[in-house]
């Protein structure tokens, strides 16, 4: 990685601290020239997914004089590629101190476009910034390892002003912010108490061969009246929150406009349509049937490839489950950006536990379904798709660990994944299973001929590609604004807080993919065309395409990936990630087609 760009990090957090006082959680009162740990995080750049350790051995970064201790981390924490460690900066409480030096270092010129990160008391170095479209200052978390100047020279920051907020209490110092100034100064300006000004000379590396640089830092406590509950504020810092606005209103009106033709649909077409076929069978004689009553003998037919389909739903149901609640704790605050990988580690716990939603969901389909084969049910529900993605992620796993990069998770946490889904995530989902073929099942209110009905020509626009790229794309239109800002937060290590804008969107979601397909699905009966089975899923999990097209233009405009192995990460996590979101809307389509279906069949006579 050449030392030519500059690049910037992200550092998350280190101890227990929050934005609000929660059960367990308390504030740390440094006590006047008492140690407060600087802990030091992985590196990364911004043309590239592959991460670092601090202590990586070609970079030769000062260590402490009893080398690096690793510090523990929660497995959220862990599988997003955090590595926490001891540090050689000494900072004690409420002391400054000028132009410490931590080591006298070489550093190889191919190596130093890395990013330096530190955390103090659970708060992310920053550096502040502002924001041009509010005026309001705020802290971008990381700060500049270096830069390239417009005539072309590579230079590197070896000072850092370290200023460090705090709120006094009872003579005890409370970290409420961390600042970090970094600069780059040549060897004279360092022994000269590291007097830097605007004219003093950089250090500047050069390319094709070793460098020798000296770090120094300078500490500065300075007191805020900001309080320890509300420190995270600057750094939760929200970018033109009218696009959050922009984006509910967004939503709001596309599902509007589809809740307006179901509802019409419902209660006038549809209501017409069942009294005058009941009316039809009141009457003496044989009456010629029409529209979508003409293919109620066939259309509580089993679909192709029902088990697939059951297990895609009760694979979806599960995912349902997993993200209602994660969102719920977190908009009830339970999961503070100081917790370091909590997210993580909420959204995989209710993942397992959730297991048996899906082995419930999906025994009581396929056998709604007719489905013989349950042995092979339970099995595909609980390793199919759960296989796919640890599939993945070991597979990934070994190009982190070819390009020696922090993110790559050691072996003993993916023993730990291994024992949690054949341990927990397996039986639980066998349990579920087990009470969903004790369940009888969904009768059908029409019986079903023997032989299949022939489906008459369809018009173009109810083709089954053309109706899946059209109902996908509603969907996909009520999240994507707020799908950016969550991408941002995945690869661009931008702390995303905006949790109350993503649950409501969440349910607007929901909402729209129930509309979505019931609409579709209704103006398909009509056709006379019955195989509406997976029509109903495919038509809200084409969104699951559209997420990943976006995916591509993300990494176009504001990636900028420039090595194949980011490149294999990114696209390879996109991909399952479409997958998983395919599923899950998918599976909100099938159900609310599958409930609209029986509901509008049994309120009709039949012979």
């Amino acid at each position: 990685m050449a030392l030519r760009r500059l690049a910037t990090g992200l550092v998350a957090l280190a101890a227990p601290a929050a934005a609000f006082y929660l059960p367990g959680v308390a504030p740390h009162d440094y006590a006047a020239g008492s140690d407060v740990p600087l802990l030091v995080n992985a590196l990364s750049a911004t043309d590239s997914l592959i991460s670092y350790d601090y202590y990586y051995e070609q970079l030769g970064l000062c260590r402490p004089r009893d080398g690096p201790v690793a510090q523990r981390e929660s497995l959220g924490s862990i599988l997003f590629g955090d590595r926490l460690y001891s540090s050689p900066f000494q900072i004690k409480a409420l002391e400054n101190s000028t132009c410490v030096r931590l080591c006298d270092s070489t550093i190889p010129a191919k190596d130093t476009a890395f990013v330096r990160q530190m955390v103090i008391d659970g708060l992310p170095a920053a550096q502040l910034y502002e924001d041009r479209s509010t005026n309001e200052t705020f802290y971008n978390a990381g700060f500049e390892f270096g830069e390239v100047t417009s005539d072309d020279r590579a230079i590197i920051n070896n000072h850092y002003n370290i200023v460090i907020h705090y709120h006094s209490k009872e003579g005890k110092a409370r970290v409420v912010g961390v600042l970090v100034q970094p600069a780059s100064a040549t060897r004279a300006v360092q022994d000269n108490n590291c007097a830097i000004t605007s004219l003093s000379p950089p250090l500047v590396l050069e390319e094709g061969q070793d460098n020798k640089v000296t770090y120094t830092y300078s500490v500065y406590w300075v007191p805020d009246p900001v309080s320890w509950g509300t420190r995270w504020d600057h750094y939760l810092h929200v970018f033109d929150p009218q696009i959050h606005w922009f984006s509910i209103i967004n939503s709001i009106v596309i599902v509007l406009i589809l809740a307006s033709m179901v509802t019409m649909i419902l209660l006038r077409t549809l209501h017409k349509d069942i009294a005058r076929y009941n009316a039809l069978g009141d009457e003496d004689g044989a009456q010629e049937e029409f529209g979508w009553k003409l293919v109620h003998a066939d259309v509580f037919r089993p679909p192709a490839y029902r088990m697939l389909l059951s297990v895609l739903v009760g694979n979806g149901a599960q995912l349902l489950y997993m993200g209602g609640v994660t969102l719920i704790f977190a908009v009830l605050g339970f999961l503070s950006p100081s917790s370091r990988g909590a997210l993580g580690t909420m959204v995989l716990v209710f993942y397992i536990l959730f297991s048996a939603v899906a082995g419930y969901v999906s025994a009581v389909l396929y056998k709604t379904l007719q489905g013989e084969h349950w042995r092979q049910n339970v099995v595909l529900t609980a390793l199919l798709v759960p296989g796919i993605i640890f599939g993945v992620l070991l597979v990934l796993n070994f190009f982190l660990i070819a390009r020696s990069s922090s993110s790559a998770v050691p072996f003993g946490t993916l023993l730990a994944l291994v024992a949690m889904w054949f341990l927990i995530s397996i039986p639980l989902c066998i349990a579920g299973a087990y009470f969903g073929f004790r369940h009888p099942g969904f009768d059908n209110p029409c019986k079903t001929n023997q032989i299949p009905r022939q489906i008459p020509p369809q018009p173009t626009y109810l083709n089954r590609f053309y109706s899946a790229l059209i109902g996908g794309i509603l969907p996909f239109g009520a999240i994507f604004i707020e799908l950016y800002f969550i991408m941002s937060s995945i690869w661009s290590h931008r702390i995303y807080y905006m949790f109350g804008f993503l649950f409501f969107v969440f349910i607007i979601l929901a909402v729209t993919c129930a509309l979505v397909s019931v609409l579709l699905v209704y103006f398909q009966l009509c056709a006379e065309d019955y195989m509406w089975s997976w029509r109903a899923f495919m038509t809200s999990g084409a969104s699951g395409f559209y997420v990943f097209l976006y995916s591509i233009i993300f990494a176009v405009r504001r990636l900028h990936l420039v090595d194949a192995s980011s490149g294999i990460l990114y696209f390879s996590w996109s991909i399952v990630i479409s997958l998983l979101f395919t599923i899950f809307t998918g599976s909100i389509g099938y159900a609310s087609a599958f409930f609209f279906v029986r509901t509008i069949y049994s309120a009709i006579k039949v012979d």
